[in-house]
């Protein structure tokens, strides 16, 4: 018996003495709406972790999709709009914020795979004008340097740190007021602006304006939108019908609303940031993701993990995923936060193992819950998985 199962059997022994339950909405005193259907180990254990996270007062709504030696799990708990009693479902859409990222990051090394760039490649090759100074003696920014945070491009193209200072607002919030009205020419007059510091490669400072840029040169590479570069290459090879920039009347009757931590509803987050942090997913999509990056049988999946910056051994920087190693088993994530919504996508390759968690609020504290959920969740179904930093 896995070791699981064995542990959700000792935390739960009433699952082996309790009749089946239909998988109907379940009411629990004094915790949350939710289907789980509290048939099986995984449900418990899922049960207690999000049970957890939702008592904190700001919760509103949680999605949580588990892959697990080839079997999939999906729950859902609170609701999709404050005041009302409709349960998210397998295909509310929830932005996914950075979490695209790690689909532009696929992207290159699907570009990479087919030989249409090489991930050195000095990225002015792909501009058009003359940046000199995208270079710093003498070295410039190269492609994955633009999807590990080693670029030293700004958090946000406008660059405006005066805008981030003295304030008590999310970056997100801020990032989400600069770019109303922000076209892809103003971007480029920005980008010519750009001053480095150091030489591109070595220091860490997160940019999106960085992700942005990539997505906006592999436009380029294929003669096609980014959107559709999506499509093509990834959500529509991995049946993730759901995913996508641009919504339709249908696709906006079943997305979530989001709510600060005030529960006050949040502003609609900007298509414009596009490889940074447009896209749009479900659990069911997010869930085939995860499967092909535990499988890791794509020549892009394994180039996308494979460390472009850090110690294997240890901690380090994939094609904008983050990665941690402990005893052979390797933990490959990454987060996504704006307002109103915080997601977290977790693989395990070693353990055929993934968890995705997908929420409608949004606060300072909600990515450390998340985490806390996964790390408890994951523990419980193999005691061999790596935990996340929190």
């Amino acid at each position: 018996m896995n070791a699981w199962l064995i542990s959700a059997l000792l935390l739960f022994p009433s699952a082996l003495i309790y009749p089946k339950r239909p998988a109907a909405l379940t009411l629990l005193p004094e915790k949350a709406f939710t289907d789980n259907p509290l048939q099986n180990p995984v449900d418990f254990i899922v049960e207690q972790a999000a049970q957890q996270f939702m008592a904190a007062p700001q919760s509103v709504g949680l999605s949580v999709g588990i892959f697990k030696d080839g079997q999939t799990y999906v729950y859902n708990y609170g609701t999709v709009e404050k005041g009302s009693s409709q349960l998210p479902t397998s295909q509310t859409l929830y932005p996914i914020a950075s979490i695209t990222k790690t689909f532009t990051g696929a992207l290159l090394a699907q570009a990479v795979v087919e030989k249409k760039v090489s991930l050195g490649d000095d990225i002015r090759k792909y501009l058009t004008g003359s940046y000199p100074n995208l270079e710093y003696q003498g070295q410039p920014i190269r492609l994955f340097h633009l999807i590990n945070h080693r670029s030293g491009l700004p958090f946000l193209l406008p660059n405006r740190p005066d805008a981030f200072a003295n304030t008590t607002l999310p970056s997100s919030a801020i990032a989400t007021e600069l770019l109303q009205n922000y076209s892809r020419d103003n971007f480029y007059e920005d980008l010519h602006k750009v001053s480095l510091t150091n030489v591109p490669g070595y220091t860490f400072s997160y940019s999106n304006a960085g992700a942005q840029l990539l997505g906006y040169i592999l436009e380029g590479v294929y003669k096609m939108p980014f959107e559709e570069l999506v499509r093509l290459k990834i959500t529509q090879p991995l049946t993730m019908n759901r995913t996508k920039i641009t919504l339709t009347p249908s696709d906006q009757a079943s997305f979530a609303k989001g709510y600060n931590c005030e529960g006050e509803q949040m502003p609609y987050s900007p298509d414009e940031l596009q490889g940074a942090g447009a896209l749009k997913s479900t659990v069911t999509d997010m869930l085939n993701y995860i499967r092909w990056n535990v499988a890791e049988q794509a020549e892009s999946a394994k180039l996308a993990h494979r460390p472009t910056w850090g110690d294997a051994n240890r901690y380090s920087a994939g094609l904008n995923w983050q990665m941690l190693q402990s005893s052979g088993n390797r933990v490959i994530w990454q987060d996504g936060n704006i307002p109103g919504f915080s997601s977290l996508c977790v693989n395990y390759p070693e353990l055929n193992m993934g968890i995705v968690v997908l929420s409608n609020e949004c606060d300072r504290m909600t990515a450390s819950r998340i985490t806390t959920l996964v790390n408890e969740v994951a523990q419980a179904l193999d005691e061999r998985a790596v935990q996340l930093p929190n």
